[in-house]
């Protein structure tokens, strides 16, 4: 009796994905707030979201979070989270 190959012996690179700058944290432009997949977190005043939908910084400020209701496509509201960069 021989023994097979396995075919499942590859796993990817761990992505880092989550928050990186908490509530309170000072800012600088371009710094990346959030990783993300998808729009858990949206993007607020001084803040871009990136091709991934990376959260980032496009002004120098502190990292507020807050949440605010948005209406879905489909008639349900789901209270989001949002993500902004305000001036000090």
């Amino acid at each position: 009796m021989s023994g097979g190959s396995t075919r499942n012996g590859r796993d990817s690179r761990a992505k880092s994905l989550g928050v990186k700058m908490h509530d309170g944290a000072i800012a600088a432009p371009g710094m990346i707030i959030i990783r993300q997949r998808g729009l858990k977190y949206l993007p607020g005043e001084g803040v871009r979201r990136g091709d991934d939908d990376t959260l980032y910084a496009i002004t120098e400020g502190v990292v507020r979070y807050g949440t605010a209701r948005k209406k879905k496509f489909d008639g349900n509201t789901r209270v989001a989270t949002i993500v902004a960069v305000r001036a000090q």
